[in-house]
């Protein structure tokens, strides 16, 4: 009798799996989803960029003169005072070397320089010799005009030709003085470079001093080295730290949707709370500029003044990247949907509502929007629930869980 038995509790035992099994096929399935309310609340929509600290207003100090500029008196980052504190020494460049060809020219112009002196040293003694003569014949003339001996006409042709001797005497020492500067300067080229200092006659160093034209900090030395220089050339950069700005390069048609004097937040600047700026000015010019994909857009550069104080970011500096979200609308009681629950339906906005444990499909209108919440115009009312991310299992009429329920 026992292996009916068993018989018996075995087809009991498979009946019974076969009964859950059937019983567990024909239950509805649910896919689980992640809902949310639909609420009201305050809605701000942004154009956002990657932004540019700078100060306002720096001075950038060349050199006014060609010359050897010193080293740096001044490092990055040392606080300087108007015209008081000395950024730059420049002397004059060392003469250039004279090759084989050059030297020969330098020389025979020396020689021919000295031989044009000697001649005008002749000229001159000549010069002199002709003046003393006619002061002789006038002194002569004279005496004898006294006693009724001369003429008035002797006495006038022997003044003009004392006239006439003392010109040739003052152009024959002019001319000597012009070659004597020409000898110097025939000589001036064969000088080589030295290491000879340069001084003044009162023992003070023969150099261009430059003072800081503004207080504030060094931000940028070109070189800290000696070297020569050319006129122009810029030497380093001053600014006061504490004026600072932003610039952002935006989209031509992201900068028509902002006007000035709008808010804006400053983020991932590295402090752990958003700054806050104002737009000053939206240049009027855009300029083309290359994106990294190749592309070639039209950017317009905005320019924003901080709001928060500079004791809340003492460590932001010149030329410090930030990310800038600049208010572009904002209301303060909207109804509000999540942008995740938003999704085309026939080139229309729709969302799935939940209807008991049913999903259903619900158009909506839309007005404003950002990155997390859209404002609804109509199709929703506030404290229906919608499903977010919803997934291609997702239908019309089809049973819906919360996840949240299964966790």
């Amino acid at each position: 009798m026992a292996f009916p038995v068993r018989k018996i509790v075995f087809g009991a035992l498979v009946a019974g799996g076969l009964g859950v099994a059937a019983w567990q096929l024909a239950q509805p399935e649910y896919v689980p989803v992640d809902l949310a309310s639909v609420t009201r609340g305050p809605l701000e929509v942004t154009v956002n960029g990657d932004g540019m600290t700078r100060i306002r207003d720096v001075f950038e100090v060349s050199a006014p003169v060609s010359g050897q500029v010193l080293r740096s008196p001044v490092k990055v980052g040392d606080d300087v005072v108007s015209g008081e504190t000395v950024v730059a020494l420049i002397e004059p460049g060392e003469p250039a070397f004279l090759d084989e060809r050059a030297r020969a020219q330098a020389e025979a112009a020396v020689a021919q320089a000295r031989a044009a002196q000697v001649l005008s040293e002749a000229n001159l003694r000549a010069a002199e010799a002709d003046m003393a003569n006619a002061q002789r014949q006038f002194d002569r003339v004279f005496a004898l005009h006294g006693r009724g001996t001369a003429s008035d006409t002797q006495l006038e042709q022997a003044e003009v030709a004392l006239d006439l001797a003392a010109a040739q005497f003052d152009s024959a020492q002019a001319n000597l003085t012009m070659r004597e500067s020409e000898v110097a300067s025939a000589e001036a080229v064969l000088i080589e470079p030295g290491v000879e200092e340069r001084a003044t006659g009162d023992g003070v160093e023969c150099c261009i001093t430059l003072k800081a034209p503004v207080s504030g900090q060094v931000l940028n030395v070109t070189n800290e080295s000696a070297r020569m220089v050319t006129a122009g050339t810029p030497l380093l950069t001053i600014g006061p730290p504490n004026d600072l700005e932003i610039t952002v390069d935006l989209l031509s048609t992201d900068a028509v949707r902002i006007a000035p004097g709008v808010r804006a937040y400053v983020e991932r600047w590295g402090g752990s709370e958003a700054l806050e700026a104002q737009v000053r000015q939206i240049e009027p010019a855009a300029f083309t500029k290359v994106s990294a994909l190749g592309i070639e857009e039209q950017r317009v550069r905005v320019l924003l003044d901080f709001v928060t104080a500079p004791e809340a970011r003492p460590a932001l500096g010149h030329n410090f990247r930030v990310y800038l979200r600049i208010v572009e609308w904002q209301g303060d009681d909207v109804r509000l949907v999540p942008i995740s629950a938003l999704f085309r339906e026939g080139g229309d906005w729709a969302v799935f509502t939940l209807d008991g444990e049913a999903a259903r499909l619900a158009p909506v209108e839309i007005g404003r929007r950002n990155t997390e919440f859209a404002e609804v115009l109509d199709g929703l009312a506030e404290g229906d629930r919608v499903i977010t991310h919803p997934s291609d299992r997702v239908d019309d009429g089809v049973l819906v869980v919360d996840r949240e329920t299964l966790e």
